[in-house]
C-alpha cells in the first residue's frame, strides 16, 4: 500500500510531520509515503530537506492545476503500490489504520475501502451547538453512517483507499470540483469518483470499515457557525455539479436517506434536549435546519450555473490529458 498526503501550506508544518510519523508507525508498514505539494515551492523545498534521508518518503510537486484533486492524481501516478491510501495533512492515523484498510481487499470485488475520521476540536471539545449529523462539514465521519464494515456508495476522501486498477478503469479525481487551498470549501470529488467507478467496473464493491481510524484536527475557525454556513453552501454547489454529471438518482441517492431519516431524527433529539434543559439542544436543532436550507440554496444556485455552462469540471486519466 502506498499512502498519499497532499499538502499546500507551511502553516500546517507540525501537522504534516505528525501525519507522516503516524504512517511510518503503522503495524502494517506502508510501501511508501508520498507528500504531494500543491504549488508552493518554499514548502516543497523545506519538505525535501526534512525527508532527504528518510527512507520510504518521497516529496513531489503537484503536476496538475492547483487543488486537492490534481494533487491526489499526481500521487496516484507516482505511487508503486497496488492499493493507494489517502490521509489528510492535518490528521494522524491510529496504528492499525492500514491493516484494517488492507483487510477489506481480501474480496477481489472490493475497489475502495474507507475508514472512520474522528474530530479533534481546537477548543478541546465539540461546540455545544454543533450537530454530529454535520461532522462532514469538518471532514469527519458523521452520525447516520452505519457501524462496522459496511458497503457504501462512496468513501470519504480524507481517510480512503483504492485499488490502483480502479483509477485505470475510471480515471482520476475530477478537477474543478474539490478543494483549492483556502478558497471556498468545495467537496464531493470522492463522491463523483466513486459513482464513476461503480459504473466503469460493474459489480465493484466499496466499503467503510470503522476500525480504520484517523484523528482529524479541527481548527478554531471551523468551530464557528460562519464556517458551518459557508461549508454547507459549498456542499450544495458541489452536489449540483455531481448530479449534473452522473444524474440526480445516483448523485443524491445517499443524501435522500440522510435528509429524510437522519436529519429529522437529529432535530427531534435537539428539541428533546432543549425541553430537558440540556446544553445546546436548541442550537443543534437550529443548526441542522440551517444546514439543510443553506445546502439546498447552494444546490439550486449550482444547478443553475451548471445548466448555463458556468460551472464545469474535468476528469483526466492518470498521467494523461484531461477529457
Amino acid at each position: 500500500m502506498s499512502v498519499v498526503i497532499c499538502v499546500y501550506t507551511e502553516d500546517r508544518w507540525e501537522d504534516i510531520l505528525a501525519a507522516v510519523a503516524s504512517v511510518r508507525e503503522q503495524s502494517r508498514p506502508a510501501l511508501e509515503t508520498l507528500l504531494v505539494v500543491d504549488h508552493n515551492q518554499a514548502l516543497l523545498d523545506r519538505l525535501a530537506r526534512e525527508y532527504k534521508e528518510a527512507g520510504g518518503v518521497r516529496v513531489l510537486a503537484n503536476a496538475g492545476p492547483r487543488g486537492l484533486s490534481a494533487g491526489r492524481n499526481t500521487g496516484i501516478a507516482a505511487a508503486h503500490g497496488e492499493v493507494i491510501a489517502f490521509l489528510d495533512d492535518d490528521a494522524v492515523a491510529e496504528r492499525d489504520w492500514l491493516r484494517h484498510l488492507a483487510e477489506g481487499y481480501a474480496d477481489p470485488r472490493v475497489m475502495a475501502v474507507g475508514g472512520r475520521t474522528v474530530p479533534v476540536w481546537a477548543s478541546g471539545r465539540r461546540p455545544v451547538w454543533f450537530p454530529e449529523e454535520f461532522d462532514w462539514v469538518v471532514g469527519c465521519t458523521y452520525r447516520g453512517l452505519p457501524p462496522g464494515r459496511v458497503r457504501v456508495r462512496n468513501v470519504l476522501g480524507g481517510n480512503a483507499s483504492f485499488r490502483r486498477i480502479a483509477f485505470d478503469s475510471a480515471g482520476g479525481f475530477a478537477t474543478g470540483i474539490g478543494r483549492d487551498g483556502d478558497k471556498r470549501p468545495l467537496g464531493c470529488e470522492e463522491t463523483e469518483l466513486c459513482i464513476r467507478l461503480t459504473r466503469a467496473v460493474p459489480g465493484a464493491v466499496l466499503l467503510i470499515d470503522d476500525r480504520a481510524v484517523i484523528h482529524h484536527r479541527v481548527p478554531a475557525g471551523r468551530e464557528r457557525f460562519g464556517y458551518f454556513r459557508t461549508r454547507t453552501y459549498a456542499e450544495g454547489l458541489s452536489k449540483a455539479l455531481v448530479a449534473r454529471s452522473v444524474g440526480a438518482d445516483k448523485g443524491l441517492e445517499s443524501e435522500r436517506r440522510y435528509a429524510t431519516r437522519v436529519l429529522p431524527a437529529g432535530v427531534a433529539r435537539g428539541l428533546r434536549d432543549a425541553l430537558l434543559a440540556r446544553p445546546g439542544g436548541a442550537g443543534r436543532a437550529g443548526a441542522i435546519v440551517a444546514g439543510v436550507l443553506t445546502a439546498a440554496g447552494g444546490y439550486v444556485v449550482g444547478s443553475v450555473r451548471a445548466r448555463r455552462g458556468g460551472a464545469t469540471f474535468s476528469v483526466a486519466p492518470i498521467g494523461g490529458e484531461s477529457r
